[in-house]
């Protein structure tokens, strides 16, 4: 094992002095022996975003978690490389979060799924449980946890992630509401730190390190591995649908429904600007959509709003899902005649998103760029926020949906490493309520050219910097910022605690260099460890 272990270190001394040298001499994935890089990258310079295009000088294809350990193991013993690494799971970051400019790039799908499930009294733990691999993808755990009859609590609208790229950033959707954000529904997770050292931690061992990778863009460690909680799925969903043309009813109405998740198991909410996104936003509801708003009235622009909500058949609830909307639908302002609804399956109601890739695909619009900008609004700026956006964009030409919908500060870990906007000292139950705004735009390239691009990512920055002051007190999710001052003024009173946290875990700043937060250097000054 000595000699192995030996021979693989000079493997890996073998590919830095090829990524330091003038002329790579990198030919297949034999010449490193034991671990498998790659130096064909063009996949490894693409993401969702389509915005930035970083190429690293190789690619690693881990087959276990002692690959990734072995390999950062060496960088943070070895002085004389600056080579950066940036785990990628299904690339669907935004602006180059994944990659590492003439540095190694993991590509985490390479890991075995080797998906567990755990029927509650089966486990270590007294829940129902599943083990899965970080570069495993969400629907494949829905795949496999549906065998079982069961299902994670807690999912993002898009089910072809990573699970442990959305627990980097926190992961969100209509349920985060209830159950809080996938980072709030984890058991248990395998690490590999910047140190290269491979740590199975919880809230209660090693916590620290458990916390900080949580929501935390990847900058502490790679998570190999993680144990998340599960509950029994429903076969049947009713998904519900409800338009408005004011924009108080509509907010009052989502937050009547998160105050009763005994009986609302979903909540999300849209932004109406114009038919495409009516027509685009329905292409997975089952349900004929008889709704003809009037964008145009008296020579200015009108907008709508729709509420999405969905009931679960549990066989938990004391009446049918059908009896359950109708009670609901008696407390709500929608306009008249305009709630529609219908029953889906529960796996085809969670991959709705899925259906509208397929027709984005078929027309080529899927891989185009995406200028998005996801923020959290405190309730008290809401208005002003949904205000200042309507402002910096022309409804006609918006291509995209934009989300806007309630979730509740305390289902979210404080210890974790995401990033909430303060409370602005209001009423306690006001306190409680925060926004998701997600400005999820495309940009067709026939239509909008690299000029046309350049002014849409400048007209997010000024939103997100109108909308991170005082008067409003947003962040960002998923964050995106130009300058080490900006990630300070990011994280506000929590950058002490980041950066004792990088402190300790990647001192060289190796791991996630496309952020832009913490500069590599060449030695450590610290010697603290776990």
């Amino acid at each position: 094992m000595v000699i192995s272990l030996f021979c693989a270190r000079v493997n890996v001394l073998l590919l830095l002095l090829a990524l330091c040298s003038p002329c790579k001499f990198i030919q297949s994935p034999m010449d490193f022996g034991p671990l498998s890089f790659l130096q064909k990258t063009s996949t490894a310079s693409v993401d969702f975003g389509r915005i930035l295009f970083n190429s690293p000088s190789a690619v690693l294809r881990p087959q276990s978690s002692e690959d990734i350990s072995l390999l950062l193991s060496f960088l943070s013993s070895s002085s004389f490389s600056r080579v950066t690494v940036a785990a990628r799971g299904a690339g669907h970051s935004i602006h180059g979060q994944a990659q590492a400019l003439d540095g190694i790039v993991i590509e985490m799908d390479a890991l075995p799924s080797n998906i567990e499930i755990y029927k509650k009294g089966e486990g270590v733990v007294g829940v129902s449980y599943a083990d899965v691999s970080g570069g495993a993808l969400w629907i494949e755990l829905l795949h496999e946890s549906l065998k079982h009859g069961l299902a994670p609590r807690s999912w993002t609208d898009y089910l072809y992630l990573s699970v442990g790229g959305t627990l980097s950033i926190g992961g969100i959707s209509g349920q985060t509401f209830k159950y809080g954000p996938q980072v709030s529904n984890v058991l248990q997770l395998d690490v590999v730190t910047g140190k290269g050292k491979l740590v199975t931690c919880t809230p209660t061992k090693s916590p620290e390190l458990f916390f900080a990778v949580l929501g935390g863009l990847g900058q502490f460690g790679i998570i190999t591995r993680a144990r998340i909680l599960l509950q029994d799925a429903p076969e049947k969903v009713k998904w519900v649908r409800a338009f408005y043309d004011d924009f108080d009813t509509f907010t009052s109405d989502q937050e009547l429904l998160i105050s009763m998740p005994e009986l609302v198991d979903y909540v999300e909410g849209f932004v109406v600007l114009n038919e495409q996104f009516l027509h685009s936003s329905s292409t997975a509801f089952p349900t004929h959509l008889d709704f003809t708003p009037g964008f145009h009235s008296n020579g200015s622009s009108k907008v709508y709003y729709c509420i999405e909500f969905a009931v679960h058949d549990d066989g938990l609830k004391y009446a049918s899902t059908e009896e359950v909307v109708e009670e609901i639908a008696r407390r709500m302002s929608h306009l008249p005649s305009r709630l529609y609804s219908a029953e889906v399956s529960y796996y085809d109601f969670l991959n709705r998103v899925r259906m509208e890739e397929m027709s984005l695909r078929s027309v080529g619009l899927w891989e185009v760029p995406h200028p998005w900008l996801n923020m959290f609004v405190p309730k008290s700026g809401i208005k002003a926020f949904r205000d200042l956006l309507l402002e910096n964009i022309s409804p006609d030409e918006f291509a995209g949906p934009i989300l806007l919908y309630p979730l509740l500060r305390d289902k979210w870990d404080t210890n974790t490493s995401v990033v909430l906007p303060d409370a602005a000292g209001g009423a306690a139950e006001d306190e409680r309520v925060l926004y998701i705004v997600g400005v999820l735009r495309s940009a067709n390239p026939a239509s909008c050219t690299a000029e046309c691009l350049r002014d849409l990512l400048r007209l997010n920055r000024g939103i997100a910097d109108a909308a991170s002051a005082p008067g409003i007190g947003a962040k960002q999710y998923i964050p995106h910022h130009p300058s080490p001052s900006h990630w300070r003024e990011h994280f506000g009173r929590r950058w002490e605690r980041l950066a004792a946290r990088k402190a300790r875990f990647d001192p060289l700043g190796i791991l996630a260099p496309g952020h832009g937060i913490f500069p590599r250097i060449s030695s450590a000054s610290s010697s603290s460890s776990l």
